[in-house]
């Protein structure tokens, strides 16, 4: 019998741990074969090695594409595109799959689907239809739809824009959000487990921090970070904080992370906590602080509040327990006192 061989595309920690279970799934179907096609910060030593946690989780990789380079500006992030570009257009004239699955609105997404293209391969497209008017991931986003065969939105509002960009309506299926589904199925960490493996304690109140680069905006990410760790340190608090990904910029954040963790016995810095420990930490904190699409999608579900700072996930769809706010201390602090009486007047059930 021939199997339909399967692509699917991981290049960072965060889209690897929502497709996880989809992985799983397509990997235990007998009518199906898996190609785990990994690149991105995945292999890079300075966000963490994260193929170490797909190899720890049983899957083969089919192939590992190294693409970052050193730098972190817009020209290194055009340089990424182009060896992604080079390496999958490679990898698919050799190794044929009958389709390739990618999430979300990454720029390494965007040069694999490019290559997909122009070797004739069908692309599946999940989390498509979404507005981030904050980052280039909105543009990309756009544009991965268009380059798609099949669409898997998260609600009806977002199946509705991939129709008026012209996709049609029988290859649009709305599925839900992965990282709900994740929530739904996936047996979390208690606290203390939780506390014993990361060597820091959460049973003071806590929060998981996340802050990524905002694409779209020229001001100085030097001092956003600033204002954010002054609104931190005036709140008495733990902080779990969780390091930016590899757009432009992102190592600019992770040094100024690493150096602020240091001298704070407070704070604990991570480079990936993976799906399970993640979903564990939001589900025991007071709130998620940052600009993650976590803190709209996966903190809601547990009952957690957000405040979610700038501009990054302006245009999505979010719940009343997400406090949005400016960049400042002052917005970030009156927010975090916000999400707190948020949840203990019963708004959260985590």
């Amino acid at each position: 019998m021939n199997h339909g061989k399967i692509a699917v595309l991981t290049a960072t920690r965060a889209e690897y741990g929502l497709l996880k279970p989809l992985i799983r799934r397509i990997a235990e179907d007998d009518e199906l074969e898996l190609q785990l096609l990994v690149t991105g910060t995945h292999l890079s030593q300075a966000f963490g090695n994260t193929f170490q946690e797909i190899l720890d989780d049983g899957f083969p990789i089919a192939v590992r594409i190294p693409i970052l380079g050193e730098g972190d500006s817009g020209a290194d992030t055009s340089r990424a595109m182009a060896r992604a570009l080079e390496g999958f257009g490679v990898y698919f004239a050799e190794n044929r799959p009958d389709m390739l699955i990618v999430l979300g609105d990454r720029y390494e997404a965007l040069a694999v689907c490019l290559a997909a293209m122009n070797a004739c391969i069908p692309i599946a497209h999940i989390h498509g239809g979404e507005i981030t008017e904050g980052a280039a991931d909105d543009a990309i986003r756009h544009a991965i739809t268009k380059l798609s065969y099949l669409h898997f939105p998260t609600t009806e509002a977002y199946a509705r824009r991939i129709v008026q960009l012209g996709e049609s309506p029988d290859r649009v299926f709305t599925v839900g959000a992965l990282g709900v589904e994740n929530i739904r199925n996936t047996v979390l960490l208690s606290r203390e487990e939780l506390s014993a493996a990361l060597q820091f304690s959460l049973e003071a109140p806590y929060a998981v921090v996340t802050f990524h680069p905002v694409t779209l905006e020229q001001g100085d990410v030097r001092a956003q970070v600033e204002e954010l760790f002054a609104a931190l340190d005036a709140c008495d608090m733990r902080y779990l904080i969780t390091k930016a990904n590899a757009d432009t910029h992102g190592r600019t954040i992770n040094e100024m992370i690493d150096d602020y963790s240091s001298s704070r016995p407070n704070v604990c810095a991570v480079a990936s906590l993976g799906m399970k420990r993640y979903l564990s930490a939001v589900k025991y904190s007071e709130m998620v602080i940052g600009n993650s699409s976590s803190g709209i999608v996966e903190a809601p579900a547990l009952g957690v509040p957000t405040v979610d700072i700038g501009d990054r996930q302006r245009g999505r769809l979010a719940a009343e327990s997400v406090i949005h706010c400016g960049t400042n201390r002052e917005e970030i602090g009156k927010a975090m006192d916000r999400a707190r009486e948020w949840k203990y007047r019963g708004g959260g059930s985590a």
